[in-house]
């Protein structure tokens, strides 16, 4: 084996030390599960990771260089105290360093629900994995476990941001789906508060196809500086609702999808229509809870 492929190896098999998984959720691991499912929850169960909160607070101007990051609104410090849901809207790969950056600002390390593809890749997988990032693996029978890891991750104190649409939104004038019951489920189940993130500019970074065009978005990105905005609201209200009462977890992705709907208006000043970037790749193939923004005042 040349060096190089030696190097590559190590590369490959390379990750950062594990806490210890406490004796009750070992007890939760089955011989079935994949091998990273009992990191991930080890992970989940502990205390942020200190190399995280070192990047984030000394190394977030990277992202600035790719646009103007504008953070509005707070969380109070009571909530910071408590496990947290923090519901983004989706616009594009970007959109989590972006999102990342915003909320280290203020006052939350986040962990951050990554597509199983990219939490697989050699070096940057096991980096995120250690941060505390939940892989979500889309369409299979993996899926069930990244709740089992969010649950961990909120009962220990977390702050999880979640993307309720599940994907990049597809909705033709870019404004957030109704997204899944899955997020509103466990902030049902387990009484935790739902923060709505609102986010515009980071689909202006890198296109929705994998292909050169990403390289040609970034390059635009790098001249243009875009602003990264995000805005992040007040928790949304979900007391009078309970988990497994019928209709109430779909009154609480509609309640969850209008939180988020209501802070990005501000932030599309200008583009309630159609956004002023045009990304050709991104298919527009679903359709968005409110569409132009409008939420009715009388939702339920």
């Amino acid at each position: 084996m040349s060096r190089v492929s030696r190097v590559s190896e190590r590369l490959r098999r390379w990750r950062p030390a594990t806490p210890d998984l406490p004796q009750d959720l070992a007890d939760l691991v089955r011989p079935q599960d994949p091998d990273w499912f009992a990191r991930e929850m080890a992970i989940a169960a502990a205390p942020p990771w200190w190399l995280w909160d070192f990047l984030l607070r000394n190394f977030s101007w990277l992202v600035s260089i790719f646009g103007r990051v504008q953070v509005t609104g707070e969380i109070s410090e009571e909530l910071r105290r408590g496990p947290l849901l923090l519901a983004a809207n989706h616009i594009g790969d970007f959109d989590p360093f972006v999102v990342a950056v915003a909320l280290h600002r203020v006052g939350v390390v986040p962990r951050i629900m990554a597509t199983g593809g990219i939490m697989s890749t050699p070096v940057v997988g096991p980096l995120l994995e250690r941060t505390g990032a939940i892989r979500v693996e889309r369409g299979t029978d993996l899926a069930r476990h990244a709740v089992r890891v969010t649950e961990v991750a909120l009962v220990s104190g977390g702050h999880v941001v979640a993307y309720p649409e599940g994907r990049v939104g597809l909705a033709a004038d870019g404004w957030p789906e109704r997204g899944r019951t899955g997020m509103a489920r466990l902030a049902l189940g387990l009484g935790v508060p739902v923060i709505p993130v609102s986010q515009w500019g980071a689909h202006e970074v890198l296109q929705y196809g994998n292909d050169w065009g990403k390289l040609r978005t970034v390059l635009r990105a790098l001249l243009l500086r875009p602003a990264l905005q995000v805005h992040v609201g007040p928790p949304v209200a979900l007391d009078d609702l309970q988990m497994g009462r019928v209709g109430d977890a779909n009154r609480a992705r509609y309640r969850i999808a209008a939180a988020i709907t209501r802070g990005l208006v501000p932030l599309r000043a200008g583009e309630a229509e159609r956004p002023h970037f045009t990304d050709r790749t991104r298919p527009t193939t679903a359709v968005a809870a409110f569409p132009g923004g409008v939420v009715p005042g009388d939702l339920p």
